[in-house]
């Protein structure tokens, strides 16, 4: 049922004037007015919308009417709306590259976007047999585990979780504690260059913590990578997991 006027007293403040009666579902007209609002760049990628009840009031209408806006806006892939948190202009995704050589800064600096990145936790762990099979030691054996999330112009893309053999690596928790760079943290540790071995690639829906580090709902998928690197003899150096927002990122394979 298409909303209809139901007073003749003036709008408030700052509403947009919607023809009612005239043939196009109100719902229609804010979803198209908040989307040129969008591509015209008055509002930017990553901004959080106005509340539910902040463009009811704009565009005096109910809240079941500008949700059946927002949902249209949604299905476009205009906005991402968030349990709890609220609706947000859609960001551009970035095409992050996998391929033989992957540094995540130096991929982020090709897209013309600024990289950064954070340590959420460094620890020395037994190997679980994944972890063990993976850089070839036995399970058990002592690693280092590390916790890095890592942005592109101040946007969460990946939360990593790294592990390195130990006693090898016993320099690297001080060494990334001065800067979360593990690619300097290798050359640190005497690893000057190193590639990737593999990458296998699947997806699910994050875990409550994934989904409040990478600032996202927990309705949408993130892409999984289970990866491995080895040093110039063949030797593994670093097993990781990550988790990508899979509506930010698209992982493109390089040969």
């Amino acid at each position: 049922m298409h909303e209809t006027s139901m007073t003749t007293g003036p709008q408030v403040a700052g509403a947009r004037v919607l023809t009612r009666g005239g043939g196009v579902a109100l719902w229609r007209q804010i979803a198209g007015t908040l989307e040129e609002e969008i591509r015209s760049g008055a509002r930017s990628p990553g901004e959080r919308l106005p509340t539910e009840a902040e463009l009811s009031q704009r565009f005096a209408v109910n809240r079941h009417t500008l949700r059946r806006a927002m949902e249209e806006m949604e299905s476009k892939g205009l906005v991402r709306i968030e349990q709890g948190r609220g609706s947000f202009v859609a960001e551009d995704v970035v095409d992050y590259p996998l391929g033989p050589r992957t540094r995540f800064s130096e991929s982020i600096r090709r897209l013309n976007r600024e990289p950064g990145g954070k340590i959420l936790d460094i620890a020395e762990v037994p190997a679980e047999p994944q972890v063990a099979e993976a850089l070839r030691i036995r399970p058990g054996r002592m690693v280092l585990r590390v916790e890095r999330l890592s942005s592109a112009d101040g946007r969460a893309v990946v939360l990593g979780t790294h592990y390195f053999p130990l006693p090898r690596f016993a320099a690297m928790a001080r060494r990334l504690m001065e800067d979360s760079s593990i690619t300097f943290a290798l050359a640190a540790c005497g690893v000057a260059d190193y590639r990737r071995l593999s990458t296998r690639i699947s997806a699910r829906l994050p875990t409550p913590e994934e989904a409040e580090t990478l600032g996202m709902a927990r309705a949408r998928p993130v892409i999984l990578t289970e990866a491995i690197n080895v040093d110039g003899e063949g030797v593994p150096i670093d097993a990781s997991w990550g988790r990508y927002p899979a509506h930010r990122v698209q992982l493109v394979v390089e040969s």
